[in-house]
């Protein structure tokens, strides 16, 4: 019963259209950030780790190299923040979480591509 009751509050709060991608795909997170009364989009690009949770508590993981230093943020995917996440490429990958890639340094870091028709 009462896990009846939590869907139903969740379910207001997730998109109608959320955004498909898999673990191994080079985004584009397209951030709302609000700076006083401004609002702007900022983009976030590098490649998803993982995704965990389920429901409104689903969560991705997107890594990206800056500055020779690597720079991980999660986000939230149902997040009304979250503006679109675009795929930029897909990669060949057989795990479910890519934390392998966290020692990786340089061309080692690369997946193969899948080529979608």
């Amino acid at each position: 019963m009462s896990q009846q009751i939590i869907d139903l509050v969740e379910k207001s709060s997730l998109k109608e259209e959320p955004p498909q991608f898999d673990v191994g795909d080079t985004v584009d997170v397209h951030t709302r950030i609000l700076e006083g009364e401004k609002e702007r989009i900022q983009i976030f690009t590098g490649v998803v780790l993982g995704r965990s949770g389920g429901g409104a508590r689903e969560m991705f993981v997107v890594r990206r190299i800056v500055a020779g230093e690597g720079v991980e943020r999660k986000f939230p995917l149902h997040s009304p923040r979250i503006a679109k996440v675009e795929v930029k490429r897909s990669s060949v990958v057989r795990r479910a979480k890519l934390y392998f890639l966290r020692d990786r340094v340089g061309k080692a870091t690369r997946l193969k591509e899948r080529r979608r028709s």
